[in-house]
């Protein structure tokens, strides 16, 4: 089975496909990527009722279907983190199906995902950081850089939120930043001392005074910054400092929850400062704080039992 392969869809899969993507553009207002991302698994899906199912209506497709789909996933040798993925793409299709009145009932309310590996993200030490943030130079290129790290692990910012910033939204005054999340959610965040002056000096040097225009970083045409060079900027910062794994963006946020949390930050407070929906999503720095630390022990104490 070419679970990729393309083909016509039936009126009834694209349909709910276009209307189910058109809710999450207009009314969830999820990024156009995210969007890009649900076609792509909604149509893996489709072909698999083609091929598997003789173009089953969706009417029809039932919790076997889907628990099918989900080990035909995993069968082909997708990851589990993949295949959950797309199923949950398949799960919120249903549910949104269920919820407009397109079908009786969501037939994939009681369809688990297969059980996930906890993953220990690349990890920052305070120390890495400080280095990290130690960015030499006074032209507007350098005080960008630093003012762009210094914004990611201040404030525990996501690649998209920081590119997405604009200058109206920093307050020196208050010394907060307005930021948009996902689905458009602003929230506030406080910005630190350090994060302040290095914004302030990038701000204050001629060369970006000169340029107009609403976006904090700009690259040197004076177009907002992309997402794409906030990577390379991340990498180049980290690149004789740390870990293969820990040479991006979202390691300065990683590294921002678990510094607020080893030194004593309540988990609730770290939820609003990293704009999480769900205290679940934050309760994993938790875990893998405390993982972190039993590998450290198990790889250094001598009766820790991991070196008989």
């Amino acid at each position: 089975m070419a679970l990729l392969a393309c083909g016509v869809n039936r009126p009834d899969y694209e349909a709910a496909r276009d209307d189910f993507l058109a809710h999450l553009a207009g009314e969830r207002r999820l990024s156009p990527h995210t969007i890009r991302s649900y076609r792509v698994d909604l149509d893996q899906f489709f072909e698999y009722c083609r091929d598997r199912l003789d173009a089953m209506p969706l009417i029809r497709v039932g919790h076997p279907q889907v628990r099918d789909f989900l080990g035909l996933l995993l069968r082909c040798g997708y990851e589990r983190r993949t295949a959950a993925r797309k199923l949950s793409a398949v799960k919120s299709l249903f549910r949104f199906l269920a919820l407009t009145g397109r079908i009786p009932a969501n037939p994939t309310r009681n369809v688990k995902g297969p059980r996930l590996e906890q993953r220990l993200p690349g990890f920052l030490s305070q120390f890495e950081v400080a280095r990290a943030l130690d960015i030499p130079g006074d032209d507007e290129r350098s005080l960008r850089n630093k003012a762009i790290m210094e914004v990611l692990y201040g404030a525990g910012l996501r690649c998209a939120e920081l590119v997405g910033l604009n200058r109206d939204d920093v307050d020196f005054h208050a010394e907060i930043l307005r930021v948009k999340g996902k689905g458009g959610k602003e929230r506030l965040v406080p910005l630190g001392s350090h994060a302040r002056d290095a914004l302030r000096a990038y701000l204050e040097q001629p060369d970006r005074q000169r340029r107009a225009g609403p976006a904090l970083f700009l690259n040197p045409r004076g177009n907002r910054l992309s997402a794409r060079s906030v990577q390379t900027i991340v990498r180049h910062c980290l690149a004789d400092i740390a870990e293969e794994t820990a040479r991006h963006p979202h390691a300065l946020r990683h590294a921002f929850a678990t510094h607020l949390l080893e030194r004593g930050a309540d988990l609730k407070s770290v939820q609003e400062l990293l704009g999480h929906a769900s205290l679940s999503s934050t309760q994993v720095y938790t875990h893998l704080s405390v993982e972190r630390l039993r590998k450290v022990y198990d790889r250094a104490h001598p009766r820790s039992g991991s070196n008989r």
